[in-house]
């Protein structure tokens, strides 16, 4: 294995478990952090204040921050790991924009979930926004079912990598190898981002069934209906729906809707429990990313006039922003028109042309996929 100078942006919960992950496969890793305390405590206990607090981190991770490095130290690094919520990665590759070699770019590897609020925009949007093109179209994404705290324990572990350059997933799927962790490479970043991101927002319709104290028949069904809405919105933007049975989609929505580990899982049991949202946030002690994602989903499936073919999501978005009640949304969604027809995959949207014309790529013919 070659070992590689990485540097992770952000000490979050998901940052900081690969940080880990990453220093005990001998690679040299360096962890900033936009917090001072978080620096000298992972430097000096080899601790995390806030997250994984019970776990030692390797100490060959050096933290840095809250200080950006600079640009002689960026040109030094083989992988940028980019472990900041969506909501904050545009402000966050802007400012490092001027410290990246355009001609000598490193491997840019995101782990983010999540649609921007307002924009509608997904992260490989954003990166061509800020970073350019050519960026966008060697970047790697890493999702699939993982919880920080099993990885930091050592448990099996399988992701998707994905990226428009197969070059560059199977890159990153190399720096991430271990026995106890695989990458499956794949060439559908739009189909893997989307499902990454929708799979929290229908963990919190999981959350809110189980919080209703609706049963297994119940979560089975609703799962298969999020999966199938997942699917038809991906495919309204190009997505291949094989995505959507990988380890980014299937394996990622079934982890996250099935455990109380899960932060939007907890958001939607703790609504379907009665609890308002403003109090939920304000006691959750970490961000749950479905939240914000049911906004810019609702925008983009009124984008694709796409409401017919998602109603979870928008029963999602009604209970959070439209002051519907978690029974009121359950009634609505089982007195849906009957003989709805099961599976179908839409036709290719406006967005999917928007993204292709954004990278400078030829988009592939419309029609059915």
């Amino acid at each position: 294995m070659e070992i590689r100078k990485i540097l992770v942006f952000g000490a979050g919960n998901f940052g900081s478990c690969l940080a880990d992950h990453l220093a005990d496969s001998e690679h040299t890793v360096y962890l900033w952090a936009r917090s001072r305390d978080v620096v000298d405590s992972i430097n000096t206990t080899h601790r995390h204040p806030k997250y994984l607090k019970e776990h030692d981190f390797p100490e060959s991770i050096q933290a840095i921050g809250p200080e950006l490095p600079s640009k002689e130290f960026m040109s030094e690094m083989d992988v940028l790991l980019f472990a900041v919520p969506t909501q904050y990665l545009r402000n966050a590759l802007l400012d490092i924009k001027d410290r990246l070699d355009d001609e000598n770019l490193p491997l840019l590897i995101f782990v983010n979930k999540g649609i921007e609020t307002g924009t509608r925009a997904l992260t490989l949007e954003i990166i061509a926004d800020t970073l350019g093109k050519a960026a966008a179209k060697t970047a790697t994404f890493l999702s699939g079912p993982s919880f920080a705290k099993e990885i930091v324990q050592r448990q099996p572990t399988q992701v998707s990598v994905s990226s428009l350059s197969i070059e560059h997933a199977q890159r990153t799927a190399e720096v991430f190898h271990q026995p106890w962790f695989r990458c499956y490479t794949g060439d559908d970043p739009i189909g893997v981002e989307l499902a990454g991101a929708l799979k929290n927002v229908y963990a919190i319709a999981a959350g809110i069934a189980d919080g209703l104290g609706y049963q297994n028949n119940t979560r089975a069904g609703l799962i298969t209906r999020c999966l199938a809405e997942m699917t038809r919105v991906g495919c309204a933007y190009g997505a291949s729906p094989l995505t959507f049975l990988s380890l980014a989609g299937v394996g990622d929505l079934f982890l996250t809707c099935s455990s109380r580990n899960s932060r939007n899982y907890t958001v939607g049991y703790r609504l379907g429990q009665g609890e308002k949202l403003d109090v939920i946030i304000d006691t959750l002690g970490s961000v749950a990313e479905g939240v914000a994602t049911a906004q810019g989903l609702h925008e983009i499936i009124e984008r694709l006039g796409a409401e017919a073919y998602a109603p979870i999501a928008e029963g999602v978005y009604a209970v959070l922003y439209g002051g519907q009640t978690a029974e009121e949304m359950s009634h609505w969604l089982m007195n849906q028109p009957a003989a709805q027809r099961e599976l179908e995959i839409p036709e290719r949207a406006a967005p999917y042309e928007a993204i292709m014309l954004k990278l400078g790529l030829e988009a592939k013919k419309t029609g059915k996929i």
